[in-house]
């Protein structure tokens, strides 16, 4: 897991800022707090954060990723598995961060994603797109479509109306919108997460003794009580 995490760092560095640039020169987030969570409106396609775990919690822990990122398929299992565990203390946001000149189909999978949220089946469609990330890593257009069309009818959603939203101006907002707030604060590889408005290094979030030690500073800060198997 360590090389592939070593690998999506150096593979992209500061060109993420030249790549997302001209997706989001046109929101204007110079008054949004992009470590707060984010509500509906117009400039992200009335899509909101996606919000795992204790919705208003004092500690938040933000991802930047990109689904089609190998790094970011192999620290998946890791962050699952925290945020499984402090899904009573800690409120985690996955934003979509594609660099499609390194991976053509990741803003596509995002857009699966995003669109298997609007019937609810957000986190599912997430952990899908990860654990299949190999079988449409190489697809053209047409059959990375129907791949994640596929998925969605395993997830029991309208396929028709997937579809539909997955090409959907709204969807498409709500990606350039999450592309935005990660060039605003720096995001310059994936992945990349802030715990409370603090950029985590690689050998903390790639390791989860010392993400969960460093998660448990926090809760500790803001006078929340640790998790059972963590005392």
């Amino acid at each position: 897991m360590l090389k592939w995490i070593i690998f999506s760092i150096l593979s992209v560095g500061l060109i993420v800022g030249l790549i997302i640039y001209s997706n989001s020169t046109k929101i204007n987030i110079d008054l949004v707090d992009a470590y707060a969570v984010q509500v509906a409106s117009a400039d992200n396609g009335n899509i909101a954060d996606h919000v795992f775990g204790k919705s208003g919690s004092a500690v938040t822990l933000i991802e930047y990723a990109d689904f089609q990122c190998p790094g970011c398929a192999s620290i998946s299992p890791t962050i699952k598995l925290v945020t499984e565990l402090y899904k009573d203390q800690l409120q985690f946001i996955f934003r979509n961060y594609p660099i499609t000149n390194l991976h053509p189909n990741a803003k596509a999978a995002s857009a699966a994603t995003e669109a298997a949220g609007l019937q609810g089946k957000y986190w599912e469609m997430h952990d899908k797109i990860y654990a299949t990330q190999s079988d449409w890593d190489g697809l053209n257009t047409t059959e990375r479509t129907t791949f994640f069309v596929g998925l969605a009818g395993e997830l029991s959603l309208d396929t028709s109306r997937f579809t539909a939203d997955m090409a959907s101006p709204s969807v498409s907002s709500k990606i350039s919108y999450d592309q935005a707030l990660g060039l605003k604060i720096n995001v310059e590889s994936t992945p990349t997460f802030f715990l409370n408005g603090t950029s985590l290094a690689t050998t903390t979030w790639g390791n989860v003794s010392k993400l969960k030690t460093a998660i448990d500073d926090e809760l500790k800060k803001a006078g929340i009580d640790l998790p059972q198997a963590t005392n």
